[in-house]
């Protein structure tokens, strides 16, 4: 197992070099090349701008044959002392020069062009050098500049290394303090900033480290590019993965705003459930039905938070209709002392009832409590409360309002109803309806004993869900490994 670690280092080491390495001998040998070219053609003309070719230059009117033929011996000169173009002929008749002659391919065909049109007075070029294509020939001028490209780089080679050993030890240093996390975490208690921290003082000493082996070597020229090509592909990316970004940045502000903490109860965006974790692109949520919720972290950061833990008092509501013939206050006063008695109902604030409106056959009531939803379901307790408030008012004698339909019937239907009434008669229900209203009173006392002694196989048990929390429980362990963002060290917003 040891001796596989330093391998792997090994590996993923040449993997960085290699490429590095490549790049370095193309630029050391590019610049070797280019010094070995313009040697030859230190006393040619010099290059004219854009433009401002021969072609755009006045010529002469008065040429003469002995300037001809400085022209056609300078360019034969210079031909001479290039590999390829020893074989090219040159004419020179009124300032034009005329190109012949055999090369090996269009390449050096070009390179005598250029050549010729650099020298001041020539008034045109004429290309008729014929491209022989020889398979000799090239192979042997690529192998030659193969083998010239190799030396290059053997020569070079030592200075490549100091440029590899410099940009080594800066980035290893740059690796090392990114890991200090416990510095980092002293500047700032938030972990998420922290680790961004770490990470950018990494890039930052692998490009400082860049820059200074580039410099050894004397490829400035190429730290310009470099940063004009990633500026360009940063700006490139950057709309490629918009989203991404905009996720990242969003939690970011998240871990520094922390407008939540895991296991509150919150609603973002109507989606209501148990906050689990927060990561860098998604705000993770457990659904009051069990299941697991994502949500985009820039979607969370421009959304509408509703935080029901951060403040645990709620107040629930509903309402309830009585006969139009009762007292309201009275009725009010009963359901108000049947929700005090109330295990799960705080005392302050009280409980209060209003009267909403009056129908046609009604008066409609309005009731308010309020639940510490710390140690209370909120949906179970307004279930109870509205199923024991009505029937406190029934047991009181306060009856709930029924849709009322008028009839009108035809005096022949209306004589008919009475005579089957008066040929069936109904038995006596007094005796039957005291024995029922004695028994509503019998258990309306008992289910009030129910209530405060909170029996009855749990019905009035009001306790927030147990396997909900276990399963938030589970999901928030799972995220011990540092992926979470949210800290209770960090301040709230």
């Amino acid at each position: 197992m040891t001796a596989s670690l330093p391998l792997s280092s090994a590996r993923k080491a040449l993997q960085i070099l290699v490429p590095l390495l490549l790049l370095l001998s193309m630029l050391v040998s590019g610049s070797v090349d280019a010094a070995e070219q313009s040697a030859p053609g230190a006393n040619a003309a010099p290059a004219t701008n854009p433009g401002e070719g021969p072609e755009n230059s006045q010529i002469e009117t008065t040429p003469s044959p002995q300037k001809d033929e400085e022209i056609r011996q300078r360019i034969s000169g210079i031909f001479s002392e290039i590999d390829g173009l020893g074989a090219v002929e040159v004419s020179v008749i009124q300032g034009v020069v005329t190109l012949a002659g055999e090369t090996a391919n269009d390449r050096k065909a070009q390179q005598a062009v250029g050549l010729a049109n650099r020298l001041t007075d020539v008034v045109t070029v004429s290309d008729h050098i014929e491209r022989t294509l020889d398979v000799q020939d090239n192979v042997t001028t690529a192998y030659q500049g193969l083998r010239a490209r190799g030396q290059s780089l053997l020569r070079a080679l030592p200075l490549l290394l100091v440029g590899f050993v410099i940009f080594g030890l800066v980035a290893w240093f740059g690796a090392w303090l990114s890991n200090r996390k416990r510095l980092w975490q002293r500047l700032t208690p938030n972990s998420f900033v922290a680790e961004l921290l770490a990470q950018t003082i990494k890039v930052v000493f692998i490009v400082l480290g860049l820059i200074m082996a580039l410099s050894l070597i004397g490829a400035e020229t190429v730290i310009g590019t470099l940063l004009g090509g990633a500026g360009v592909i940063g700006i490139a990316i950057g709309f490629a993965v918009k989203d991404t970004i905009e996720n990242y940045i969003a939690s970011l502000m998240l871990s520094i705003r922390q407008p939540f903490q895991a296991r509150d109860h919150v609603v973002i965006n109507d989606r209501e459930g148990i906050v689990v974790r927060l990561t860098s692109r998604a705000t993770i949520l457990m659904t009051l039905e069990g299941n697991q919720l994502r949500i985009p972290n820039a979607d969370v950061f421009k959304g509408i938070i509703l935080n029901y833990t951060q403040n645990p008092e709620r107040r629930f509501a509903f309402e309830l209709g009585v006969d139009a013939n009762d007292d309201p206050l009275a009725a009010i006063k009963v359901a108000i002392d049947a929700l005090q008695a109330l295990g799960f109902v705080l005392s302050e604030p009280k409980a209060v009832g209003v009267i909403k409106n009056v129908g046609d056959s009604n008066i409609v009531l309005e009731f308010f409590g309020w639940v510490d939803q710390s140690t209370t379901d909120f949906g179970k307790a307004r279930s109870i409360a509205i199923r024991e408030t009505k029937h406190a008012l029934e047991h009181h004698g306060f009856s709930l309002p029924e849709p009322i339909y008028r009839l009108s019937f035809t005096p022949a239907l209306e004589r008919a109803l009475i005579q089957r009434q008066f040929a069936h008669p109904q038995p006596n229900d007094t005796q039957s309806g005291k024995t029922a209203t004695t028994n509503e009173k019998r258990d309306a006392i008992a289910r009030a004993q129910q209530v405060l002694e909170g029996e009855r196989d749990g019905v009035f048990d009001a306790r927030p869900d147990e396997k909900l929390m276990k399963k938030v429980e589970q999901e928030i362990a799972q995220s011990s490994d540092g992926t979470d963002l949210l800290s209770k060290h960090s301040p709230r917003e």
